[in-house]
């Protein structure tokens, strides 16, 4: 195949894979099924790639990197220039891509692409990031300096969740620091990627800097342990980001792996609950919960408990669910699989088991085609209960009763996770105890999805982040690139010795 994306055909196509500049037809039989999750149907098939063309793939990227290193970081600052215009001039052609393989509604597909935009617009600023520092006569007639380096070929892991923004938290800052990129994204979300891959091409980036290799465990592990890679960037489930983490270590690379969430939203007796019912509306059940930094673990506090529960209730029961691929205005699309739907329906009726109490259950009513749940809320929650600990990871909200602040922090202590958590309050005073004590490593106040922008790290803590160095932001330039400190001295001849000093030079 000579393009990123098929056009509609009879039968669903065999999407390609992208080494050297080239597109190529992987030869391998086995395939994965591309849904659209709206309607069930299979779009496209992905290629199981063999480990074989994984290392063919990240030879390209070997091959490519010395002349890309050596071309000037304004230079490759200006190729991020020409795809941030590509990306805005298709920008609604990537949101509907990300909306037919992943289900994003159309609204939720641009959000994200535009917080990709975002990490571009950054990377195109890393030639006054990449500057180092330097202290003359550190010692006697001694001068220091820092300047960074590129590593070499890195790689990027990225989840279904997100098919064009995630890819885009870790590439450009990657390529424009002067490493060369091989991309493996999720087989249920390929189309996306390929598109990006289309677009830095058109961009002028040379061939082989940014490749992408489609599969499974075969060729994750082929990256991990491959000589030729230096740095692994990884976002998904805990599980998965452990054993990245812990074989791409071993292996010697640089390895930042993102896992899983468990996201706790405290509702304080203060709050605005019209405003904290809202953002937990949105935090909860936007993106069909499919995301690391929603809302899954709402603790309100004293005697706002029963009228929130009533009042969220309420209004997600007013939600509107459906396909995202027609045109109709919904407020949650599906979910990415039947597999994982049924999956996160089943926590329903393991809630009810655990003595919980479903107050609002989103198994009712729903489309005839597709993988869709609607919004559901249980109450009653203990953080001991098996909703409280799992990462379901959809549209499925548990509620923590807590009779205090301190408890509410109490229950976020408990959490292996440390991804996010916010609180909704007038008090200074309870949101300084929040924002000083609680157990994660982004914090909201007054604001539901407290995920950071661009120019401001991921911060993840415990299961939720494994490594030192996170994804944007200024650790995001650090993790892409190594040091190197130059200590100079430097000899007077005779002559040069005999001069006078330059201030007494006339």
């Amino acid at each position: 195949m000579s393009t990123a994306v098929s056009s509609t055909a009879a039968a669903p196509p065999t999407i390609p894979i992208l080494s050297g500049g080239r597109w190529v037809d992987s030869p391998t039989k086995r395939t994965s099924d591309v849904f659209n999750p709206s309607t069930g149907q299979v779009i496209a098939k992905v290629p199981l790639c063999t480990a074989s063309e994984a290392d063919d793939v990240v030879k390209a990227a070997a091959d490519a990197g010395p002349a890309w290193a050596a071309t000037p970081v304004v230079e490759r600052a200006r190729v991020l220039f020409k795809f941030r215009e590509l990306l805005m001039q298709r920008f609604d052609e990537v949101a509907r891509l990300v909306t037919r393989e992943h289900g994003k509604t159309l609204a939720e597909a641009r959000a994200s692409v535009q917080r990709g935009v975002e990490v571009v617009e950054f990377a195109c600023g890393i030639p006054s990031l990449l500057m180092g520092q330097s202290l003359p006569d550190v010692a006697r007639n001694v001068d220091c300096e820092t300047v960074r380096h590129p590593l070499g070929v890195c790689v990027g892991i990225t989840p279904f969740n997100f098919p064009a923004m995630v890819p885009m938290w870790m590439f450009p800052v990657a390529i424009t620091c002067g490493n060369t990129f091989v991309l493996k994204p999720s087989e249920k979300v390929p189309l996306s990627a390929n598109l990006l891959g289309q677009l830095l091409m058109d961009a002028g980036l040379p061939p082989g800097v940014f490749n992408i290799v489609h599969g499974g465990k075969e060729v994750v592990d082929a990256l991990l342990t491959h000589e030729f890679v230096r740095a692994i960037s990884f976002v998904g489930s805990t599980a998965i980001a452990k054993y990245v983490y812990e074989t791409g270590t071993k292996h010697g690379k640089r390895v930042q792996s993102a896992g899983g969430a468990k996201n706790h939203l405290i509702i304080m007796p203060d709050a605005d609950l019209d405003q904290a019912v809202a953002a937990l509306q949105a935090s909860a059940f936007g993106c069909a919960g499919e995301r690391c930094m929603a809302g899954s673990v709402a603790v309100p506090v004293g005697d706002v408990a029963e009228k929130f529960v009533d009042r969220l209730c309420e209004k997600a029961s007013q939600m509107t669910v459906g396909p995202t691929d027609t045109g109709a205005e919904v407020d949650i699309g599906p979910l990415i699989t039947a597999a994982h739907r049924d999956r996160v329906a089943g926590y329903l009726d393991v809630a009810k088991k655990e003595g919980a109490t479903v107050a609002l259950d989103g198994r009712k009513d729903l489309p005839a085609n597709g993988f869709f749940v609607r919004p559901s809320v249980v109450d009653m929650v203990e953080p001991e209960m098996q909703l409280a600990r799992d990462e379901i990871f959809g549209p499925v909200l548990s509620v923590v009763r807590a009779n205090s602040l301190e408890r509410a922090l109490a229950v976020g202590k408990k959490c292996p996770y440390g991804n996010g958590a916010s609180i909704f309050t007038n008090s200074g005073y309870a949101a300084r105890q929040f924002k000083q004590h609680f157990n994660a490593g982004m914090i909201g106040i007054n604001v539901g999805v407290p995920a950071p922008m661009a120019w401001f790290p991921f911060t993840g803590w415990n299961q939720s982040f494994f490594g030192d160095l996170h994804v944007q932001g200024q650790e995001g330039i650090q993790f892409y690139t190594q040091q190197k400190t130059i200590t100079t001295r430097w000899f007077a001849t005779a002559a040069e010795s005999h001069a006078d000093p330059i201030w007494r030079s006339k």
